[in-house]
């Protein structure tokens, strides 16, 4: 793992749907999968093995061996430092209830759109960013933080806006000149045409671009490549020239 990285377990029957998951993950900036359970025996394997690697656990509620509730209390109480996202088709008041009180970070009703899963993994990160190194938060920027921040609201700290208070390897020049070169493009793009375009990593482009699609400023679908691997391209919307505006 290398520094600012984030490990994920994901915790799925369904062998199809933790595919997708590990796709996913693959192509999200500052993440990677650190396992595969089928059930929660393999997760609790897993844990124990390389709990140390794992920074967030993607967890449905039914699994063949125990309720993904039952797993839930489990890795809380042995596990504090894991944060947990419910991932599940279960959609019942009272599941979703018990998720809240057990401190999910949170919760994604099956199918997921891609832009959720997007949005959730930035405020993952950007809340994992704001803790690290402090020692004390003063409440504006408490309150940032447990804002746990809707799809779409702008990060605020001290009062700022998003344009005063963007995340830490996101700086304003390069956003626009992503934007810009978005807005210029007659088709949508891939992370790799944009690090070109940029004259930047593909990592680093890929960063911009998850950055704007978790703030709702541009859109991501999978589509096929020359030798028909799926990959994400990328589309400016039409409400990033307001949000441009606020830069």
């Amino acid at each position: 793992m290398a520094d600012g990285e984030y490990g994920i377990l994901v915790v799925e029957d369904d062998f199809r749907i933790a595919d997708i998951h590990r796709a996913f993950i693959e192509q999200s900036d500052g993440f990677y999968v650190v396992g595969m359970a089928r059930n929660g025996s393999e997760a609790k394997a897993i844990m124990a093995e390389q709990s140390a690697s794992i920074h967030l656990i993607l967890l449905d509620a039914y699994l063949p061996d125990v309720e993904g509730l039952e797993l839930l209390w489990a890795i809380r109480r042995d596990y504090v430092h894991v944060d947990i996202v419910m991932v599940t088709a279960a959609r019942e008041v009272e599941t979703i209830s018990e998720a809240l009180r057990g401190g999910v970070f949170d919760y994604l009703i099956k199918p997921i759109e891609a832009a959720r899963m997007t949005q959730m993994l930035t405020r993952f990160r950007l809340e994992r960013e704001a803790l690290a190194n402090r020692a004390e938060m003063n409440q504006d920027e408490l309150d940032s933080v447990l804002a746990r921040l809707k799809p779409g609201e702008p990060l605020r700290a001290n009062n700022q806006t998003l344009s005063q208070a963007l995340p830490k390897g996101i700086d304003r020049l390069t956003l626009r000149r992503v934007i810009d070169a978005l807005a210029d493009a007659p088709d949508s793009l891939t992370a790799m045409q944009m690090a070109r375009t940029m004259g930047a990593s593909r990592s680093t482009a890929r960063r911009y671009l998850e950055f704007l699609v978790a703030e709702q400023a541009v859109s991501a679908e999978l589509g096929y490549g020359d030798v028909g691997r799926p990959e994400r391209r990328y589309r400016l919307l039409e409400t990033a020239h307001k949000w441009l505006e606020s830069l």
